[in-house]
């Protein structure tokens, strides 16, 4: 039973996720852009200045950033998802191929979004952002398992 929950815990939310982006990607573009505006007003409340640090590509730094976070969030519910299914190695290699089909898929839809556009920039950044959280979450696990070792041995 708690296998059961485990399984539909981890589908849901991979797929309200997937969800969230698409909804993130069918904004018009100065919903969008507002946004990031926002996330700069907000760093700045607190004390850093993207502004300064970037000037006028402020914005696009914040986007860019964000299209690298929502793709490695979506890389960890995807590994967690195949994780409950395959070994290891398949599940590295099946969650970057859908991280990057699903990365291309939302590059296609925005073209259809009120000043919005496709870029395969975005897809190579989503796609990163994707490889990044594996090779942490692999590092971590990796880490994990030396500790178990060395506390078996003790």
């Amino acid at each position: 039973m708690r296998n059961k929950r485990k399984i539909a815990i981890n589908w849901i939310l991979l797929i309200i996720w997937m969800g969230v982006i698409f909804i993130m990607s069918n904004q018009p573009a100065q919903i969008s852009d507002s946004q990031s505006i926002g996330v700069i007003k907000l760093l700045s409340s607190i004390g850093i200045d993207i502004n300064g640090v970037f000037g006028q590509l402020a914005n696009f730094v914040v986007r860019k950033c964000a299209h690298f976070i929502e793709y490695m969030i979506l890389s960890l519910l995807t590994f967690n998802v195949l994780n409950l299914y395959v070994n290891t190695k398949r599940v590295v290699i099946i969650t970057i191929i859908i991280v990057f089909i699903y990365a291309c898929t939302d590059e296609i839809h925005q073209l259809f979004i009120v000043g919005r556009e496709g870029a395969i920039r975005d897809v190579i950044i989503d796609t990163l952002g994707g490889i990044t959280l594996i090779i942490i979450k692999l590092l971590i696990d990796s880490l994990a398992n030396i500790r178990q070792v060395k506390k078996d041995k003790v």
